[in-house]
């Protein structure tokens, strides 16, 4: 099994374009040593040919154009993607399906029932697709043990219900149903190796903690550094927490959890908000994630499992 980072930061990208918090703005004026960042989507392959596309960020024509396996040209019209899987119906990972409206077969498209829900409704996304291309909507199911997506035939995937937020415009705001936001695990049939994905990760709940000390590698949740940052650097009035992540540091944190991992288990963080000081390779933040073994994902690393 190959994974493909096409997008490592949050919503918003990084930098983001309205914001000069410290993180921001230190990478416009070159003060800092970061790397700039496109909102968050992942890829899987078993055969490096077809590719199983997870989220669909508004930045997915800049990460198709920077990941070639993602436009193979074998014909006129073509395309690596097999299919999609939806982990929840926020814009930041829903929005570019509008950029793959030229698509002339059924755009295949995995996700839960609420999902759905709130992409027909809500935020209508669905309903304008429609009118370019057809939609072949694939259902998750929760109480699924495993199940097979074309595109990667020699993966097994089980999904697991995790308790995060649905997006402002869900009737399930605040008060989430199990199904609005996923986490995945991920098999090689022939390795046995696994991977659990989680760009949005609210609470460690057991059976998500079971997930994570059976997976080879864990890509979790890296949104952001405390559970105040957004209200210390004066961007929201939420938490992080209430925002549907698990921050790192503090009691309970992302960092004290990976720390009971497996030593062999390699720990990366995905989906960092432009306001995280980890962004600064050179931060103490960094430095403390460096020393606890956990890396922080950028746009096209690649993974083999």
């Amino acid at each position: 099994m190959k994974l493909k980072v096409l997008g490592s930061a949050a919503g918003g990208g990084y930098p983001q374009w309205n914001c000069n918090c410290p993180m921001c703005d230190g990478f416009r004026r070159g003060t800092i040593n970061a790397q700039a960042r496109t909102q968050s989507s992942i890829a899987i392959s078993s055969n490096s040919i077809d590719w199983v596309l997870f989220n669909t960020s508004p930045d997915i024509l800049t990460q198709i154009q920077q990941c070639g396996v993602l436009q193979p040209a074998r014909n006129l019209r073509d395309t690596g993607i097999a299919s999609v899987v939806l982990m929840d119906a926020q814009i930041d990972h829903t929005t570019g399906l509008l950029m793959l409206r030229e698509n002339k077969k059924p755009l295949r498209l995995f996700c839960t029932q609420p999902v759905r829900e709130d992409l027909s409704v809500g935020n209508p996304l669905f309903k304008v697709l429609s009118h370019y291309c057809d939609i072949n909507w694939q259902p998750i199911m929760l109480d699924e043990e495993e199940f097979d997506i074309e595109g990667a035939a020699d993966v097994a995937f089980k999904p697991l219900s995790l308790t995060s937020n649905a997006p402002p415009y869900s009737p399930h705001r605040d008060k989430p149903v199990p199904g609005d936001t996923l986490g995945m695990q991920m098999r090689d049939k022939k390795t046995g190796k696994t991977l659990f994905y989680a760009p949005g990760l609210g609470e460690m709940e057991p059976h998500v903690w079971e997930a994570m000390q059976s997976s080879d590698v864990v890509l979790v949740d890296g949104t952001m550094w405390t559970n105040d940052e957004m209200i210390s650097r004066g961007a929201s009035q939420k938490t992080a927490l209430a925002m549907g992540h698990l921050p790192q540091s503090g009691a309970g944190g992302m960092i004290e959890w990976l720390d009971k991992l497996p030593a062999s288990t390699r720990k990366v963080l995905i989906h960092i908000n432009n306001t995280n000081p980890i962004l600064n390779e050179d931060s103490p933040e960094r430095q403390q994630l460096t020393e606890h073994g956990i890396e922080v994902a950028m746009d096209g690393l690649e993974i083999e499992i």
